[in-house]
């Protein structure tokens, strides 16, 4: 269907011209007519199936009709988003469906200046796009009102309850205005996702373009089973040699759970002579920007990513997605092959499995009620792979995921330590050992 025929306004219709849009997608399709009429609305629909301006171009729409001006320290339009990817994403794309409606659209999240942050809401917004915790400091500060948003997005609702967000929600949701059109996006519907729905939402309609946890029609899905150990040697090789029919891998995005297994899988690549790039929570804003940056434009054709940090990775051409490690969260793996096969192209998902991953990927497949089609190690991969020296970076250090926040961490010691014979080993040691 044309986006002409959903009834959106000429000047949204021009900035979509400019952006050579010219057929909507299912979700798309269903969405936008009850969003024209103002009604709460429940979206399921998986990742890279057109969910931002599903919701962002009637939005517009009814910002632009009310004909209201933002007043200062306010904004009218309030999108949640659960990472900073994500909400750049999202306010770049609400830049350019609104450029010939004259929105006014800002950010604010974790990582950049609070006071930056301040000159931005100081003349009010139209759209704001913010991760809950920065949005409940300036809340608290004083520099955000909410009392006169007129629409609420919740975008990956599911990914926000991940994170630990419910408590920041329901803080938020106390400060909006009750009379509001309100709006949930989510890529899968657990049962947390609908009880939410049901408290903040007012008589809903629901649209799903796809059951849930559905994977991406047009990705070739394999998997390969590799000893743990072996992973680097397989990755090395596949990335140099290519994959199959379509071997020729233009852009590649890696997924690991942890953050350190990013950075290591970056340094042993490096070891190789193959360059990478890694974003995950522990970058700081201007490293995450710059590595998102240097894939979308080829720079660096190949970026490591945790689940967290590539929520917003909206990169075209995307041609693999290699899952270094499978995530423990089934629900994960349709969210990272869907960072491939978007805007109608074809994509490959490539899964290493180790022994102790094997639950994991019965996981998923009952999930995704599939099966993943196995591929074999390649013919030469023992030899190739006592040739291929991964570089080590230090001592093996216990991984815990970016979701886990009940880290244990050891005390330190005030105590000396003593060698076999009971002497303290170090000069510090020793002159504590004898108080001086």
């Amino acid at each position: 269907m044309s986006f002409e025929d959903l009834g959106l306004s000429q000047p949204v219709l021009q900035a979509l011209a400019l952006k050579e849009y010219t057929k909507s997608t299912p979700i798309q399709e269903q969405a936008i007519p009850m969003l024209l009429q103002g009604r709460d609305l429940l979206g399921i629909a998986q990742t890279g199936t057109g969910k931002t301006a599903a919701f962002m171009l009637p939005s517009i729409d009814r910002l632009t009709l009310s004909d209201k001006r933002p007043q200062r320290g306010t904004c009218r339009m309030l999108v949640l988003a659960p990472t900073r990817e994500l909400a750049s994403q999202i306010a770049e794309s609400a830049r350019a469906y609104g450029r010939f409606s004259h929105i006014s659209v800002a950010t604010v999240f974790g990582g950049t200046s609070i006071n930056k942050n301040r000159q931005d809401l100081s003349r009010g917004v139209d759209v704001l796009v913010a991760t809950p915790g920065r949005l409940l400091d300036l809340i608290d500060q004083r520099i955000l009102d909410l009392r006169n948003v007129e629409i609420l997005v919740l975008d990956e609702a599911d990914q926000m309850l991940d994170l630990g967000f419910i408590h920041d929600l329901k803080r938020i949701v106390k400060v909006l205005p009750v009379k509001r059109q309100s709006l949930f996006f989510s890529a899968t519907m657990p049962k947390t996702i609908k009880d939410l729905a049901d408290k903040f939402l007012t008589d809903p309609a629901q649209v799903s373009v796809a059951p849930q946890a559905t994977t991406v029609e047009r990705v070739d899905q394999y998997v390969t089973f590799v000893q743990q150990a072996e992973k680097q040697a397989l990755l090395t090789m596949m990335l140099r040699a290519g994959f199959g029919e379509r071997g020729n891998m233009d852009r590649v995005l890696i997924f690991t759970r942890t953050k350190h297994g990013a950075d290591r899988v970056v340094k042993l690549l490096a070891g190789n002579g193959i360059a990478a790039n890694a974003i995950h929570g522990n970058k700081s804003q201007p490293q995450r920007e710059r590595a998102l940056a240097e894939f979308k434009h080829g720079k660096v054709k190949i970026l490591i990513a945790t689940d967290i940090a590539a929520r917003g990775i909206d990169v075209s051409g995307v041609s693999h997605v290699i899952n270094f490690e499978l995530p423990n969260v089934a629900e994960q793996y349709v969210h990272r092959i869907g960072r491939t096969a978007r805007a109608g192209a074809a994509g490959v998902a490539i899964a290493y499995c180790a022994d102790d991953e094997k639950a994991y990927l019965k996981g998923i497949e009952r999930i995704t009620r599939q099966k993943i089609e196995i591929v074999p190690l390649p013919e030469n991969f023992v030899a190739e792979a006592n040739r291929i020296k991964a570089t080590r970076t230090g001592p093996p250090v216990v991984e815990r995921t970016e979701n886990d926040r009940n880290r244990v961490r050891r005390p330190k010691s005030r105590r000396p330590s003593f060698g076999a014979a009971g002497a303290p080993k170090t000069n510090r040691a020793r002159r504590r050992a004898s108080g001086r």
